[in-house]
């Protein structure tokens, strides 16, 4: 019966503790309410629905079963957490989501004590949750641990590293495996639940036990063959020997969308006095709603939709996005050099990878959640004279640092790091932020460091990349769309360090690196109107510098203002050092590095997000006049002067 004809069981939800009340067969009611919810929220915001709808009746067993938030709950990535923030005390505030001072799309600790870890980088719930069960037992406390990550998530060595560690320290905690994408189970039906059911349950695992005591004091030859009988058994019927192997007890498959497979074996694990176990769900993306199951890959990240058609609002761009003329790019230059590789972490549509990938498929290598292994892998590559590029967020290169150092600059091997989301990327907030890499790769001696400053440079240091073949290097380019500028038909390599002057002034420089190049020029054209006299260089180089550009701009200027979408330590850094080198500063030379500020940056749009960071054309003005030691203000007549 549709939940229309019935009292809405989610309007008398507050909290979890409110869901422990209802009985087990009014739970697919809220079930089925909850989804609804979720997809009118989402279709109102945007942002991720495939994964929450796939978990609903998941996240409502896991709320009724367990004692949260005294019994930690720990969501990986945090795509699918819709549901559960609905859950905890926020539905109120559900269309506020990825808005500017509403919540935040991932799980995030300040928001809620619902939400006791932050998660937004994948494979990092298990570490998390084992973390949380040894504080546990030494403070002799005894609530359970939950930890959910997706089968996606466990393409990432860290959740295996995790989980050996778990199995080799037996402490109490639960791992809810979502298997949604990846079909590592069989078909789920009555006979793996039943199993499930049967190997979670008290009777069994004491049974077990006592048979493994048992084999114990048999000799050693019958002792290994009953192990392995019992071993085989259940891998055979439940495909875990692996997660055996690592210590944890697994049960499983079971069907994470029906109520009376979830409910008995979440309350045998709650109630098992054992160490990790895991739990095999299978549950499917979309779960609910149509054009999101038929369309699993549109839906998981959308923008605001009409809920009865499933339609999409289009995008107004008149550009064409940064991604696309990267990917557009790639597959240019691979034309003409069949020794160029494409590589990406799981992010094949968001990096433009896939353009690459319907042409060259046979040179398209999606790795996975595996950072690590793609930068080591594309090192690989290089070694045997192959043009490796690497297509990874900012944010997620992060997680490959020691492997950028010791298997790619250490080595000098040619990996190219075609580096998306650089700088402050909206809705996504501080966890998806491209805010560090010039500084975490500007310090490694040989690399070359890029950033485009508009669509048309994008093209060139494609190009300029793939002619580097005696050492790492970097371009780096934001979400979104780019300034509309004309596009050459072909990319060509620029000179190496060498920037470029768009515009000649007198009295003030402004320096930019990447693209914050637009707002430049917009506050040369305010700078002009107060009587300002304002040149802009595009540096197009962090390293190596343009080091001649540099104290040129400082020779003819009384003011010099860098600017960049990344934090201290970076372009701005390398500029002043240069100047510090050359004795620049010791001659009056006024000199502003504009860069990100010391703090993480809530998600809001990228304007507001700019303009919080005094990034616009408007922050940089300010910061002309701030070194100029002007006020801005207005005449009798209501102009604006200096």
């Amino acid at each position: 019966m549709s939940s229309s004809s019935q009292t809405p069981l989610l309007d008398r939800v507050r909290t979890p503790a409110d869901l422990r009340q209802f009985p087990d067969d009014q739970l697919p009611q809220l079930a089925e309410e909850l989804r609804r919810e979720t997809i009118d929220a989402v279709a109102t915001t945007g942002g991720h629905l495939g994964a929450g709808l796939g978990v609903v009746e998941l996240t409502v067993a896991l709320h009724h079963v367990f004692n949260t938030p005294q019994d930690r709950l720990i969501w990986d990535v945090g795509h699918q957490a819709y549901p559960h923030k609905i859950l905890t005390g926020r539905r109120d505030r559900i269309r506020t989501l990825r808005q500017g001072g509403g919540l935040s799309g991932f799980t995030k600790r300040a928001e809620s004590e619902y939400d006791p870890f932050g998660a937004a980088h994948s494979s990092t719930s298990i570490s998390a949750g084992l973390g949380m069960a040894v504080a546990r037992d030494l403070d002799g406390r005894h609530n359970n641990v939950i930890a959910v990550i997706g089968d996606g998530a466990m393409s990432a060595g860290m959740a295996y590293e995790a989980m050996n560690n778990a199995g080799a320290m037996n402490s109490r905690l639960i791992v809810i495996l979502n298997d949604n994408d990846m079909s590592i189970a069989p078909p789920v039906g009555a006979m793996s639940s039943y199993l499930a059911r049967l190997i979670s349950g008290k009777t069994y695992r004491t049974l077990r036990d006592i048979g493994r005591q048992l084999a114990k004091s048999l000799p050693k030859f019958f002792e290994e063959k009953a192990e392995r009988a019992e071993e085989f058994a259940r891998g055979f019927w439940t495909g875990g020997t692996l997660f055996e192997e690592l210590g944890f007890y697994y049960v499983g498959p079971i069907d994470g969308h029906n109520f009376d497979h979830l409910l008995p074996v979440l309350r045998n694990v709650r109630d098992a006095e054992t160490g990790p176990i895991l739990v095999h769900v299978v549950t499917q993306k979309g779960k609910g709603y149509a054009p999101a199951e038929t369309s699993a890959d549109k839906y998981h990240g959308v923008v605001k939709f009409d809920v009865k058609t499933g339609a999409q609002a289009k995008s107004k761009a008149t550009a064409p996005s940064y991604t696309k003329v990267f990917g557009e790019s790639l597959t240019r230059e691979a034309q003409k050099d069949d020794k160029i590789v494409a590589i990406t972490g799981a992010m094949p549509s968001g990096t433009g990878v896939d353009i690459f990938q319907k042409r060259f498929p046979e040179r398209t290598f999606d790795v996975g959640i595996a950072e690590q292994h793609a930068v080591t892998f594309a090192a690989g590559l290089a070694s045997e004279g192959y043009k490796p590029f690497a297509a990874i967020y900012s944010t997620f290169l992060q997680r490959a640092y020691d492997q950028v150092v010791h298997d790619v600059a250490i080595q000098s091997l040619p990996v190219r790091f075609a580096i998306d989301r650089a700088g402050l990327v909206g809705a996504d907030g501080p966890t998806h932020a491209g805010s560090f890499d010039v500084a975490y790769l500007g310090c490694l001696p040989g690399f070359v460091v890029m950033a485009a400053g508009d669509e048309a440079e994008l093209m060139h240091m494609v190009a300029t990349a793939a002619a580097i073949d005696d050492r790492p290097s970097a371009f780096r380019y934001p979400r979104g769309e780019g300034l509309g500028v004309p596009m050459p038909a072909d990319g060509v390599p620029l000179e190496i360090g060498k920037g470029r002057v768009l515009r000649e002034g007198s009295k003030v420089a402004l320096l930019s690196f990447g693209a914050r190049l637009g707002e430049c020029l917009a506050a040369a054209d305010e700078l002009a109107s107060f009587g300002l006299s304002t040149t802009v260089a595009d540096a197009r180089f962090a390293k190596p510098l343009d080091t001649d550009l540099v104290l040129r701009l400082a020779r003819e200027h009384e003011v010099l203002l860098t600017i960049e979408e990344g934090s201290v330590g970076g372009f701005g850094s390398f500029v002043l050092q240069a100047l510090s080198d050359h004795g620049v500063l010791d001659r009056g030379l006024k000199v502003r590095t504009l860069v990100l500020p010391d703090r993480f940056i809530d998600h809001d749009t990228p304007a507001a997000m700019y303009a919080a960071a005094g990034l616009d054309a408007k922050g940089i003005v300010a910061r002309a006049f701030e070194a100029l030691g002007k006020d801005i203000g207005k005449d009798s007549h209501g102009v604006m002067r200096a």
